[in-house]
């Protein structure tokens, strides 16, 4: 099968030392996946890393001011590059150390999306680090960022998170996986940019990396996306005396669901919305949220919640 893998990026670790070790044992269960047979492409989010560069941008500048102001396309392009070049590498080593012969490489993409869209007034999407209410509001008044209580886990900044329209560079990718290469794309959600004339224009946003994935997995007519998450399942009431783990869930099951409420808008809200695009594409196509470690148990149908319009 085509499988796309959806990475958050609160899993890869909060500094470069970190993640290096993280990725590392992540390789071992994608590559699992490929040992099967599977061709395999990799999305991954950055809301960490992309807030960490432009931040340390910023201090920079407040420290030398002829330091330029770095917009937040460049920074999800230092961020696709960044996080791109540690997966590849344990990627590659995982591959070479079960004597599997497969080219890995990064592309650093652009997604296109509307320049009006309703996102840009409303920021959502977290970034960044986690601070306490009271960083968070010193913050806000020196900065005039905006600052939203995420899941229970602290306070972070928001930024708009328009919808992603088409993969720029979707041919590009489809060659090479077609090729049999290992292509890491769309991280952080991909550049946002919009058209003009013959011009992309990068736009200040992050893209939701579980959306971007959706989008990407429907261009590249996959079979099947796997959104990866810190639990093993998803869960309806959540953390109450009746909680439940979903297994299999149909659209008409999931959509009662979002309307109820169940999912936390900063967490796992965007992932099931992501899941339910995808699995109502096309006819046959499966999305499964589960935990990294699951991911191969998920595609055997033996764990984690799968998401198919039946």
């Amino acid at each position: 099968m085509k499988i796309v893998i959806a990475l958050g990026g609160n899993a890869l670790g909060n500094s470069p030392e970190e993640q290096r070790q993280i990725v590392r044992e992540s390789a071992k269960s994608i590559i699992d996946l490929i040992e099967q047979g599977h061709d395999v492409v990799i999305a991954h989010g950055n809301g960490p890393q992309v807030g960490m560069i432009n931040n340390a941008f910023e201090k920079s500048r407040n420290l030398d001011n002829s330091i330029p102001e770095m917009p937040f396309a460049e920074c999800n392009a230092m961020s696709q590059a960044y996080i791109g070049y540690h997966l590849q590498n344990a990627l590659s080593e995982e591959l070479r150390n079960r004597g599997i012969e497969k080219p890995v490489g990064t592309i650093v993409t652009q997604v296109l999306v509307d320049k009006e869209d309703p996102a840009f007034k409303n920021p959502s999407k977290p970034i960044g680090s986690f601070y306490s209410k009271e960083e968070a509001e010193k913050i806000s008044k020196d900065t005039s960022y905006i600052f939203v209580e995420d899941s229970g886990r602290g306070y972070r900044r928001v930024v708009s998170s328009p919808r992603p329209i088409s993969i720029v560079e979707i041919d590009m990718i489809s060659t090479l996986i077609d090729r049999k290469h290992l292509v890491i794309t769309v991280g952080g959600g991909g550049i946002p940019v919009y058209r003009e004339e013959n011009r992309l224009i990068g736009i200040d946003a992050v893209i939701d990396k579980d959306f971007a994935s959706s989008k990407l997995a429907e261009e590249l007519d996959a079979d099947y996306l796997i959104i990866l998450t810190a639990v093993e399942k998803v869960a309806i009431n959540f953390g109450k005396d009746n909680e439940r783990w979903l297994s299999k869930v149909s659209i008409e099951e999931l959509d009662k669901y979002i309307y109820e409420g169940h999912f936390a808008p900063g967490s796992m809200l965007p992932k099931v919305e992501a899941a339910r695009k995808f699995a109502i594409s096309k006819k046959g196509r499966k999305a499964l949220i589960t935990s990294l470690e699951k991911a191969s148990e998920g595609i055997k149908g033996e764990t984690g919640t799968i998401i198919i319009d039946e």
